[in-house]
């Protein structure tokens, strides 16, 4: 039911945007459509069809990546050079310029993105030396440091969490991961890393033997698939990083879970409405829409401790640094126990002023 009403709202965008685009190629092709001599006000109107209309129609049409400026922006482009070649040359020569201005417009808006990395850059040294200062992990504080003296522009969160997948494959090697009572693995009684281990070897086998063979075949196909191999090794390399070194953690006011470079989450405990605890934990659906799992991959299927429901949606950080929201997030600790007492103490502890 839920399917049919999604295609049905997208019928309903889909429909005009193909009447648009149908209708204005036809109209100067169709001999039972006269054009008249002077077509000025004819290809004003198709230039704001597409430049307007159609861009309209595609944002609602992909409402689930959001509305924004740049987005549309992007679509007019696109229509202003659909434009030209769906209009005739000879109707198009008064407005030829067109195209070329739309296009230099996305090439300054790329300049401005351009020039917030540049930003990035100057401030990544500030950056790193107050995580330093304040001792506090760079998986949770880069990000959120990055966002309050750069931006918050999808470009630099790209960016920013690159940063971190290559830091964390580089220059984590001398640390050793982290112990305390308020400090709680995921990982170490499962196969979680010996499974990242077999993978690394297994693409790392698979890049010797197909870049061989493909090389003769293709070159560039086979470099372009050579860096991708080289690219996926020093992620599950930094994903192994991030899993050791970067236990949940039960600060005074809040917890930090994360297991992976694409799956983190700040859990105040004010926001926290209920814990499903043992049997009503492992029994849950975690396919339930807003779920978000911390339950750290093994051979066998492994069910989690708790099921933490929150009073508002949260939010959570995933691959690349996309955000999403939540209601409810899954755990499953190597000390259930200890674990439990902790975040039920927590709970019960008047909010710190």
């Amino acid at each position: 039911m839920v399917l049919t009403r999604s295609r049905s709202k997208q019928g309903l965008f889909a429909g005009p945007l193909l009447v648009v685009l149908v209708s204005n190629y036809f109209v100067y092709r169709l001999p039972a459509i006269p054009v008249p001599e002077n077509a000025r006000a004819v290809v004003i109107g198709s230039l704001l069809d597409l430049a307007i209309v159609a861009p309209l129609l595609i944002l609602a049409l992909t409402k689930k990546k959001g509305f924004s400026l740049k987005r549309f922006i992007t679509f007019m482009v696109m229509g202003l050079i659909a434009a030209k070649f769906i209009i005739p040359a000879d109707y198009f020569e008064p407005f030829k310029f067109v195209p070329y201005a739309a296009i230099g417009v996305e090439g300054l808006i790329i300049l401005a993105e351009i020039g917030l990395v540049f930003l990035l850059v100057k401030h990544l040294p500030g950056i790193i030396k107050e995580i330093k200062k304040h001792q506090t992990g760079s998986l949770f504080a880069f990000p959120t440091l990055v966002k309050e003296k750069v931006s918050s522009h999808p470009l630099i969160t790209i960016v920013a969490a690159e940063s971190l997948m290559f830091y964390y494959a580089f220059a984590t090697w001398k640390r050793k991961p982290p112990v305390g009572e308020n400090l709680f693995t995921l990982h170490q009684k499962t196969s979680l890393l010996a499974f990242n281990i077999m993978l690394i070897h297994a693409i790392a086998i698979e890049t010797i033997g197909i870049h061989w063979w493909l090389h003769e075949k293709s070159i560039i196909l086979s470099i372009v698939l050579l860096i991708i191999n080289i690219y996926t090794i020093l992620y599950f390399i930094a994903d192994i990083q991030v899993v050791r070194l970067n236990p949940l953690k039960m600060n005074e006011n809040h917890m930090q879970v994360s297991l992976s470079l694409g799956k983190r989450m700040e859990i105040p405990y004010e926001t926290i409405q209920k814990i499903d605890w043992g049997p009503d934990a492992e029994h849950f659906n975690l396919k339930s829409k807003g779920l978000i799992e911390f339950i750290a991959r093994d051979f066998e299927e492994a069910k989690p401790h708790c099921i933490i429901h929150f009073n508002k949606p949260l939010k959570a950080t995933l691959i690349l640094g996309f955000e999403k929201e939540v209601n409810a997030a899954a755990i499953r600790v190597d000390e259930p126990e200890i674990f439990q007492h902790m975040l039920e103490n927590k709970r019960s502890l008047p909010l710190p002023k």
